[in-house]
């Protein structure tokens, strides 16, 4: 059998590698870092501040960030489409530009109409900016060892909370949160906008050929059973980590913390999901896709329910919350592994998208639908509770998700070898 990282010459493989824009592995990291940190991380530290300040209800703000979210979801679909054909330059720095305009509207907004519109700015943005542009990019320019970049630009992005939660606390305390924001849309402009124009400038490779054996189009593999499964499966995981992320700050001030130690413990939840990916590579290869997919999934869950009947102490709650950082950082990357695993690399950007496109309007809704669950629930510790229940039968789901055996094809990364990558060096 061939392996993966096969060439037919050394120059072809050094001619590859040429291709690679140098900036753009340390560019992305940075700029994961400051638009997930910015754009994500920042909303639910601000937002009861907001609520306190406008008087506006927190289901109504926290819906308009879910319609970014929804946004991000449909704008995916395209966005993939147009990073197969042309690449991310264009794509990330618009996408820059685009968010930094949307935090000044949303800074600034007078009333709640106004403050929906920027958020529903902010969408597009976070569709061009955040994990699934930047790994269209490091998929296409670093295969066939892809991912290694993967994990490295997730170990780097896993950091956003972990930075930028805490730093939101710290300006709040010392500015509005109107001007809390627009220190953060200057931070956005000054780091993103520059390293996506210039970091991104390398020729974008042509797709590898797709595998001969399958005989699989784009279309077909989206309509397969595995497919339908694994998007249930990830849709369902999504919904209850989002709803998870978004509601842990109300769930620890419901329970008598401070803003600050709410702040503090998701953020270091950021960095459980730095350690996470760095597992990730050793699980996927010795528990095999099928197996480490709804593995991770359960685990999830399991996190979800502890949060939920522990109210402290605080020290035990920070730890806690960097474990279940630990496996959501392994699901980001086993999302972003999901197609290649499956169906190679030829139509990443495409397939990826479809299977971002459900996953990330489930993750729109989760922080709506959490602040909606909670009060009929009788509190956050329940609604942790439902979505813990939520990650089980999704890791069910999964179990129908499993990879067919196939020949790789010329060119084409396929199967559990794209994860044995990172251990041999590059070479399956």
């Amino acid at each position: 059998m061939t392996g993966v990282d096969t060439r037919p010459s050394g120059a072809a493989t050094s001619t590859a590698h040429r291709s690679r824009p140098r900036a753009a592995l340390p560019a992305l990291c940075l700029t994961q870092i400051t638009g997930w940190g910015v754009v994500y991380y920042a909303f639910p530290v601000l937002n009861p501040q907001i609520t306190t300040d406008t008087g506006w209800p927190a289901g109504a703000t926290t819906a308009a960030f879910s319609a970014a979210l929804l946004v991000s979801a449909v704008a995916g679909i395209r966005v993939g489409r147009i990073l197969d054909h042309r690449g991310p330059r264009t794509v990330m720095t618009t996408g820059s530009v685009t968010g930094t305009a949307s935090l000044a509207v949303v800074a600034t907004a007078p009333n709640l109409p106004v403050f929906v519109a920027g958020w529903l700015l902010a969408g597009l943005a976070m569709a061009s900016i955040f994990y699934h542009p930047a790994f269209a990019a490091l998929t296409r320019w670093w295969a066939p060892d892809h991912v290694r970049a993967l994990t490295i630009v997730t170990l780097a992005g896993g950091l956003a909370s972990t930075v930028f939660a805490p730093l939101t606390a710290v300006l709040a305390d010392h500015l509005s949160w109107r001007a809390t924001y627009l220190v953060l849309a200057a931070i956005l402009a000054a780091v993103t906008i520059p390293a996506h124009a210039l970091a991104l400038k390398a020729p974008w490779p042509q797709a590898p050929p797709a595998a001969t054996e399958t005989g699989r189009s784009a279309q077909r593999a989206a309509r397969s059973r595995q497919f339908l499964l694994l998007a249930v499966a990830l849709t369902l995981s999504a919904f209850a980590m989002s709803a998870v992320v978004i509601a842990l700050v109300p769930l620890l001030l419901e329970r008598g913390y401070t803003t600050a130690q709410a702040a503090w413990t998701l953020g270091l939840g950021g960095a459980g999901q730095t350690l996470g990916r760095t597992l990730y590579a050793g699980l996927a290869r010795h528990a095999g896709t099928t197996a480490s997919t709804t593995a991770l999934i359960a685990l999830g869950g399991l996190t979800t329910a502890v949060l939920a009947f522990t109210p402290g102490p605080y020290g035990l709650l920070i730890s806690l919350s960097v474990l279940a950082g630990t496996v959501r950082g392994n699901l980001t990357l086993l999302q972003a592994t999901a197609v290649t695993d499956r169906w190679g690399t030829t139509h990443y950007g495409r397939l990826s998208g479809l299977l971002a496109a459900p996953t990330t309007t489930a993750s729109a809704l989760a922080p709506f639908a959490g602040v909606a669950l909670a009060v009929p629930l009788g509190g956050y510790p329940a609604l942790f509770g439902v979505l813990a229940v939520l990650s089980v039968l999704a890791g069910t789901v999964a179990l129908g998700a499993s990879p067919q055996r196939r020949l790789p094809g010329p060119g084409s990364d396929t199967g559990p070898a794209t994860c044995r990558l990172i251990s041999r060096g590059g070479r399956a």
